[in-house]
């Protein structure tokens, strides 16, 4: 049998459905492509971390997961937990109060932003769109960018630091920020879209109440009866998962609108956050494994979020609740917020694991680091971030290790080495040093 091309796609009308990687693709993609594709994500949470409950206290492999890393402990040997690095250019250098919305400019750039709230925004280009530049051009989305909050890109959030700031973590020029997308079902019909006809042919599904799926079963049919047991098996898989992410989205548009019937809400969010993160998660998951992008960013929350966590019994505003001056219980709260959010990373590590991809998993071929440029949120510290990164990349991350490392290393430092795991060769980011050594050993 004639091997599938590596972008095989089911069509419909006005649908596309672009597949995993299948047994059948493996003879064309060795010859075209190689081996499978690193896969590059960075994941942002807001104000800072408890520190006593993230940092593990032993260095190098025979280490315990702290309380609020306890969740990822199936996936201990995945991870590369690394202490010691700081984001000098969050810092204030002259600008005052603004740690916040300077944070979150700084997490992926390495850049001091520009404090201004008008419409003269600086940064530094992020290191996702970096990559972008280089490897986006091998797929049909270069980078993705998710989110759970909405953000204002004007008007000042933080003592005079524009809304902008604060609300992305990804930069294209030092003035452009690409805003994230909140929405599910706005993803979905993006990765699953023609491009052209969407609203007509979404009007269509919604008119006659079918799946995406019922769009291309004609020629899914005939796909699958050219595969082997295996590729029908990893096909129908996949195929259920489209067909369960677009039924939560479905759920959720009745949802929001049973909810709110007074106003017109936006379609697709669900109304319990656990639900809405994981959604987002496995879109990403969805992206990565139909190779319809390498490049993703994830932000848990814009910075200075004050939501509440009431899943986890937090009624007080995160923001709030981050300024607790020691008090116990507000402490005691901060770690089930911390850990609450470290739950759903640990489901998304576990679908990645489960997802087979060339020679091993999706997880084996990713690089996802999770963290942000705060640590000790009642001080606003920026110095032993809590950052760990999932996954092996393809071999380019030693995991199963705490790796700690000199005080006041730029986090730049670890995007510079990581840029050049996936091939993109740059002599600096923000205000990086150098490439960070020791990720693989």
């Amino acid at each position: 049998m004639k091997p599938l091309a590596r972008r095989t796609f089911l069509q419909g009308v006005g649908a596309t459905l672009a597949l995993p990687m299948l047994d059948a693709m493996r003879p064309a993609r060795a010859a075209a492509d190689g081996p499978a594709p690193r896969r590059l994500a960075y994941v942002f949470f807001p104000n800072g971390a408890i520190m006593p409950d993230w940092k593990p206290e032993a260095v190098g492999t025979d280490y315990e997961l702290p309380r609020t890393l306890q969740p990822l402990a199936p996936y201990k040997s995945d991870l590369l937990v690394i202490s010691g690095l700081a984001h000098d250019m969050a810092r204030a250098h002259g600008d005052g109060a603004g740690d916040h919305a300077r944070s979150c400019a700084t997490f992926l750039t390495g850049s001091h932003p520009r404090k201004t709230d008008g419409a003269d925004i600086e940064a530094g280009v992020s290191v996702d769109q970096v990559a972008a530049s280089e490897i986006g051009k091998q797929t049909r989305l270069p980078s993705l960018e998710l989110g759970i909050e909405a953000g204002r890109q004007a008007g000042s959030c933080d003592s005079g630091y524009s809304c902008a700031y604060s609300s992305n973590i990804s930069w294209k020029s030092p003035s452009t920020p690409m805003a994230k997308e909140i929405n599910p079902r706005a993803v979905f019909e993006r990765l699953f879209g023609n491009g052209v006809d969407d609203a007509k042919a979404r009007a269509e599904r919604n008119f006659y109440r079918k799946s995406i799926l019922d769009f291309v079963s004609d020629d899914a049919a005939r796909l699958r009866a050219r595969l082997g047991q295996t590729d029908r098996r990893k096909l129908d898989e996949y195929l259920t998962s489209v067909r369960e992410i677009e039924h939560r989205i479905e759920l959720s548009d009745v949802e929001t609108k049973r909810q709110i019937p007074d106003m017109a809400a936006p379609e697709g969010v669900p109304s319990q956050l656990s639900e809405h993160i994981r959604l987002m998660y496995d879109l990403m998951l969805v992206a990565f494994q139909t190779d319809t992008t390498r490049i993703a960013t994830f932000m848990l929350a814009n910075e200075g979020s004050n939501r509440a966590y009431r899943e986890v019994d937090v009624k007080d505003g995160h923001h709030q609740l981050s300024h607790h001056r020691d008090d116990e219980k507000k402490v005691a709260q901060l770690q089930r917020i911390d850990q609450f959010l470290i739950e759903q990373f640990a489901y998304f590590l576990e679908r990645l694991k489960a997802t087979p991809d060339g020679d091993g998993t999706l997880l084996d071929h990713s690089m996802i680091t999770y963290g942000c440029a705060i640590s000790d949120g009642n001080r606003h510290r920026h110095e032993d971030l809590p950052c760990l990164i999932a996954g092996r990349g393809a071999g380019a991350v030693t995991t199963g290790r705490h790796m700690k490392i000199d005080t006041e290393t730029p986090m730049a430092n670890l995007f510079l080495a990581q840029l050049e795991s996936v091939g993109v060769q740059r002599d600096r980011i923000g205000d990086s040093t150098g490439k960070l050594p020791g990720l693989t050993v």
